[in-house]
């Protein structure tokens, strides 16, 4: 027997749906398939509309809202009431952060890519909010700066763009490209304090995840830029934005949740022998 076979049927068999689910989640349709179904064009042509230095404005504005989010974590680690992973943790809000977010969105349809540098850092900083819910929801303890670190990689993670080498690979690798720069971040404010979110470590990661986010921020802007697009398709696009984070915070939380329970090796395992294609 195949060592990906025995692996899945050390999982219960509630742990190995749950699983299942996470996969389906992590390996889902890009985030440009979802939002060229919505707004009904390809967005590789929309994104080629797009003026030149709306990328410098996309790379500014995303560095700009993943820094608020990171000194939000660090400034309210400790202070979070978190559930404890020994008790069955309440499910995250995801449809009262889903609301928030389009509320945002209505308005970057309105005024498209001038809303960009007031509503990204907005939009970003509720999503980073609804990841952090459902890291909760998997038993993670908000009070550990991995877990913050995390919750931020998720927006690094959400997506497979042909602009990412790694994404070919899928979840596993991406996330192991991300590891080691999360490592040496969280080593860092371990060992020097909240203090240091200005710090050599931090910045680096910052900047990995942010190479990674524009991207998806790039298809998100592109979507509205639609001429007279509105503020219906501007909020709808934004759900689809946020709710696309979720599914990703979703699977990557429950791979971390199962891994706790079974080890590193096992869960991987049993996740390569998943056929998800079967699910679609």
């Amino acid at each position: 027997m195949e060592p990906g076979s025995l692996a899945a049927r050390s999982l219960s068999e509630e742990n190995l749906s749950a699983l299942r689910r996470a996969k389906h989640e992590l390996e889902s349709p890009a985030l440009a398939m979802k939002l060229a179904s919505i707004v009904g064009a390809p967005l590789e042509k929309l994104i080629a509309r797009m003026p030149a230095f709306a990328n410098e404005k996309v790379a500014a504005a995303t560095e700009l809202a993943l820094r608020k989010c990171l000194s939000i974590a660090l400034r309210t680690l400790g202070r979070r009431d978190v559930a404890s992973s020994l008790v069955a943790p309440e499910k995250p809000s995801n449809l009262l952060h889903k609301f928030a977010v389009a509320t945002t969105g209505a308005a970057g349809g309105a005024f498209g890519l001038l809303a960009l540098p007031a509503e990204l850092p907005v939009t970003t900083t509720l999503m980073f909010r609804s990841i952090c819910d459902v890291a909760r929801s998997e038993g993670e303890d908000l009070k550990s700066i991995d877990t913050q670190l995390q919750c931020l990689t998720v927006l690094g993670m959400g997506g497979t763009s042909t602009a990412d080498d790694d994404a070919d690979y899928g979840y596993f690798i991406m996330r192991g490209a991300l590891a080691q720069a999360v490592s040496k971040a969280s080593s860092e404010v371990a060992t020097k304090g909240f203090a240091t979110h200005g710090s050599a470590a931090l910045l680096r990661l910052v900047n990995t995840i942010a190479a990674r986010f524009s991207v998806q921020v790039s298809e998100q802007i592109a979507a509205k830029s639609i001429p007279a697009i509105g503020a219906v398709l501007g909020a709808m696009v934004n759900t689809v934005f946020i709710d696309h984070f979720q599914q990703v915070a979703h699977g990557h939380f429950t791979v971390r949740r199962l891994e706790r329970q079974y080890g590193e090796a096992t869960v991987k395992a049993a996740y390569q022998t998943i056929d998800v294609t079967l699910d679609a």
